[in-house]
C-alpha cells in the first residue's frame, strides 16, 4: 500500500482518535522548534511557554504568530530545523514586496508533499487511470511541481506542460487527451476562450472531466463559467508555498468546503485585527500550524487568507477532516475605499451572474482631492452589441447599479471591448492601486 493510501484513514479518524494524534504530533513539533529554531526557542523563553507543557489544542492560543514578515526578517535559511545538507529542495516567492520567502524540504518534506497531492487528487475523483494536463508554473513557484509529484505518488500520467504557449497547450490537450485541467482559474477561462476563437474547437467537447484549480481566490460564478466552457468539474485546491504548497485543502465534488489534510496541517481561524480564535463558523483570517515538517516548520502562520471553517463530517464524501470555505479574500488584496473593506472576489460574484459582460475586470483606484476613486472595468462578452452606445450605457448602468447594492459605495464603471484586459498564464492581477504611486 502506498503512503497516500495509508494516510487516508486519517481523514475518517473519530474525534477522540484525531485529538490524540494531533497532541502528539503538535507536542513533537514544538518540542523540535524550541530545540531547532532559534528564533522559535527566542520567542517561547520570552512568553515564558514550555512545550512539554503542552496538553490541549486549545493551549495553541498561547503560542505566537509567525508572518510573511518572520521569513523575511530571516532571510533565507534562518528559520530551518535542519542543516542545509539534510534540504534537497528549495523554492522561493518572487520576492516582489521586499525580500523573497524562502522554503525548503528534506526528503520526508517531499514523501509528505507527495502523500497530500495525492490525497487531493483522490478527492476531487482522480486515479492512476488518469491524464494530468498540468498548467501550473514549475520552477521556484510550487504549483506545477506540486500536481507533478501527485501524479507520480498516484501512478497517473502527468503533461509537465507548465505555463504560457497557450496555443500549444490546446494542441496537447486535443492529442494527449487528458482527463484532469490543474491551472489557475483565471487561466482556464483564457485556454478556453483561445481554443475556441482562435484554434476553432470547442472546449467542452475535449477529453477533460476534472478541473484542480487554485492559487487566486475565485467566485462561484467563475466556478459555473469554467464549468460551462469546459464540459467539466471545477473544484478547488488551497495551498501556499510557506506551509508546503499546493495540497493544503481540497474540495471534494460535493463542494461543500475544502478538506484540510490536518493530519500535517493544523488550521485556526482568528480575528485578523484582536489575533482571537474565532468559533466555528466564522469568518476571519486562517492559520496554520505544521505539524510534520522538518525543513521548515511553522507554528501559527497567518495566511492572510479570510475563510470560515467548520468540524462536522462532509455530508458528500463522510470524510470527517475540518472544512474550509473557498478563499472569500486576502487581508492583503482587500481594499478600504472610504471606509469601506472591499474584496475582488465580491465584484466578480457580481458581475459572473450579469448576462453581456465578461469574468475578466480590473479595479482601479485612484485618489481625487484626497478622496479615494474605484473605477472597475470589465469587458463585454463577444455577443454584445459593444458598438451600440444606448445598449453599453444601459449595461454599464445595470452593472454599476448591482454592484454598489453589493458594496454600499458608490463606483465608477467602465465596459470595455472584448480581449481588452491583458490575460495572465498565471495569477490574474485584479487590482490596480494609483494611490501607492501618489497618483492625484
Amino acid at each position: 500500500m502506498e503512503r497516500w493510501e495509508k494516510e487516508r484513514e486519517y481523514e475518517y479518524l473519530s474525534k477522540e482518535e484525531k485529538e490524540k494524534l494531533l497532541i502528539e504530533r503538535m507536542k513533537s513539533l514544538l518540542r523540535r522548534v524550541y530545540e531547532k529554531v532559534l528564533y522559535y526557542r527566542e520567542v517561547m523563553k520570552k512568553e515564558k511557554l514550555d512545550p512539554e507543557k503542552f496538553s490541549s489544542l486549545s493551549d495553541l492560543k498561547y503560542f505566537p504568530f509567525t508572518t510573511k514578515d518572520t521569513l523575511r526578517e530571516h532571510y533565507p535559511f534562518g528559520l530551518f530545523a535542519v542543516p542545509l545538507e539534510e534540504v534537497v529542495e528549495l523554492h522561493a516567492s518572487s520576492g516582489t514586496t521586499g525580500k523573497p520567502t524562502v522554503v525548503g524540504y528534506t526528503r520526508e518534506d517531499i514523501e509528505i508533499w507527495k502523500s497530500v497531492m495525492a490525497r487531493s487528487v483522490v478527492c476531487a475523483g482522480g486515479s492512476s487511470k488518469d491524464i494530468i494536463h498540468n498548467a501550473y508554473g514549475y520552477g521556484l513557484f510550487t504549483g506545477g511541481l506540486g500536481f507533478h509529484y501527485a501524479a507520480l505518488a498516484l501512478g497517473a500520467g502527468v503533461v509537465p506542460v507548465s505555463s504560457g504557449g497557450t496555443k500549444r497547450q490546446i494542441s496537447l490537450i486535443m492529442d494527449f487527451k487528458p482527463t484532469i485541467l490543474c491551472c489557475t482559474p483565471s487561466y482556464a477561462l483564457y485556454l478556453a476562450e483561445v481554443a475556441r476563437e482562435e484554434v476553432g474547437i470547442n472546449p467542452a467537447e475535449t477529453s477533460l472531466r476534472i478541473g484542480i484549480f487554485g492559487a487566486e481566490p475565485w467566485s462561484e460564478g467563475m466556478r459555473k463559467a469554467l464549468e460551462k466552457e469546459w464540459g467539466i468539474i471545477a473544484l478547488d485546491v488551497y495551498g501556499l508555498s510557506e506551509i508546503i504548497g499546493p495540497g493544503v485543502a481540497m474540495e471534494c465534488p460535493g463542494k461543500v468546503g475544502l478538506h484540510v489534510w490536518d493530519d500535517h496541517f493544523y488550521p485556526e481561524v482568528i480575528d485578523p485585527q484582536t489575533g482571537e480564535v474565532l468559533e466555528e463558523g466564522e469568518e476571519g483570517e486562517l492559520v496554520f500550524t505544521t505539524l510534520t515538517k522538518e525543513a521548515l516548520p511553522l507554528i501559527r502562520y497567518r495566511t492572510r487568507d479570510i475563510v470560515s471553517m467548520s468540524w462536522e463530517p462532509c455530508p458528500y464524501c463522510g470524510r470527517k477532516t475540518p472544512r474550509i470555505s473557498r478563499i472569500k479574500g486576502r487581508t492583503d488584496d482587500m481594499l478600504i475605499i472610504r471606509g469601506i473593506n472591499v474584496f475582488p472576489s465580491q465584484i466578480e460574484s457580481v458581475i459572473t451572474e450579469i448576462p453581456g459582460v465578461a469574468p475578466h475586470y480590473q479595479l482601479v483606484v485612484t485618489r481625487e482631492k484626497h478622496l479615494d476613486k474605484l473605477e472597475i472595468q470589465i469587458e463585454m462578452t463577444e455577443e454584445f452589441p459593444f458598438d451600440e452606445v444606448r445598449k453599453v450605457e444601459e449595461l454599464e448602468r445595470k452593472v454599476k447599479d448591482e454592484i454598489e447594492s453589493v458594496l454600499g459605495l458608490k463606483v465608477e464603471v467602465k465596459l470595455l471591448e472584448p480581449k481588452s484586459i491583458q490575460r495572465s498564464m498565471g495569477k490574474a492581477k485584479r487590482v490596480i492601486d494609483k494611490r501607492k504611486e501618489g497618483v492625484e
